[in-house]
């Protein structure tokens, strides 16, 4: 089948759409959608000027979310004097999986000539997650430990690094599965904070004083779209998934969503669409007044901010400890 836009064959049929596309042209249709949402999110401050740049801290694990994200990010902006970059990358100590995409990190950091920080669970926390995972003292999926560990050392060490910004590579599988959850969990004040925190264009979020705020510029992209952008573009991603991965409730919505997407090609999108759109007036209601924020204050063990005595990542590594 030929491109819809020239006479090349096509690499790509996005049923969403009904497009058709050549390697040529599915690529610069990522790199048109990501700049889009840049420009949407407004992500660069119109007040950053080269004698004033802003700081950009990128959440690189080595999967090709992050690496399209950050490859495509040297692209705009790589020889922007408004803006400095830096990759940060998480170790978590998963033997073999987590080695090979630090490997994959310093290939592309290097390639691109970008400043990267290694930071591991090992130097920061004496733990490795293969360990955590065998003795599991909480009897919780591994994710539930490791999306706290590194949500936590990712707040430390973008805000150590100066940041003004910390981007990550949520696709929008990964947005439309999150946005599904807290619809479904009934959470109007989590969905308040979702857009407050890393999906409301920075013009219209509430100010965050207590976190970085972050932001998804894929979150357009769906994730096999990233995946053959990645492949075509010849990045050094290793797309393999985490050996301990399992969240029970994310998977049945992801499998959800990809049985509507099946049958109703588009779904992702529509959800997003209209998600974005309540979660902005969940946040004109709840943002910037949300009462939870007035019970914050510094954990007694981390001086990380809590709405609690001793925050999560100290009471897990407590327990983790005891065993």
């Amino acid at each position: 089948m030929e491109c819809d836009k020239c006479d090349r064959d096509a690499v790509m049929q996005a049923a969403y759409s009904g497009g058709h596309l050549c390697e040529t042209h599915f690529c610069r249709s990522v790199e048109k959608r990501v700049r889009r949402r840049i420009r949407a999110d407004t992500l660069l401050d119109p007040e950053a000027t080269p004698d004033n740049p802003e700081t950009w801290v990128i959440g690189l694990s080595g999967g090709k979310d992050s690496v399209v994200l950050t490859h495509i990010l040297d692209e705009t902006f790589g020889e922007d004097p408004r803006i400095e970059m830096l990759a940060l990358t998480i170790h978590e100590g998963i033997e073999g999986y987590r080695d090979e995409s630090v490997d994959a990190c310093v290939e592309l950091a290097a390639d691109l000539e970008m400043r990267h920080e290694l930071v591991s669970y090992e130097e920061e926390f004496g733990i490795r997650m293969d360990d955590v995972v065998e003795d599991d003292p909480e009897n919780m999926a591994p994710c539930a430990y490791c999306g706290v560990f590194r949500r936590d050392l990712l707040e430390e060490y973008a805000d150590e690094y100066g940041a003004d910004k910390l981007l990550t590579g949520h696709n929008l599988d990964d947005e439309a599965q999150t946005a599904l959850m807290n619809i479904l969990e009934g959470d109007v004040k989590q969905i308040a904070k979702h857009f407050d925190a890393s999906i409301g264009d920075f013009e219209e979020r509430a100010e965050q004083d207590d976190f970085i705020p972050r932001a998804k510029p894929l979150r357009d992209i769906p994730e096999k779209e990233v995946a053959l952008y990645a492949q075509l573009m010849e990045l050094p991603a290793h797309i393999t998934e985490c050996p301990h991965a399992s969240e029970a409730y994310r998977g049945e919505i992801q499998e959800l969503l990809w049985e509507l997407e099946e049958n109703h090609p588009g779904t992702r999108h529509s959800i997003m669409s209209g998600y974005e759109e309540l979660a902005e007036l969940a946040a004109d209601r709840y943002g910037g007044n949300d009462e939870d924020n007035d019970d914050l204050s510094e954990c007694e063990q981390c001086g990380s901010m809590t709405g609690s005595r001793i925050c999560r990542k100290c009471r897990l590594l407590e327990s983790i400890a005891a065993v």
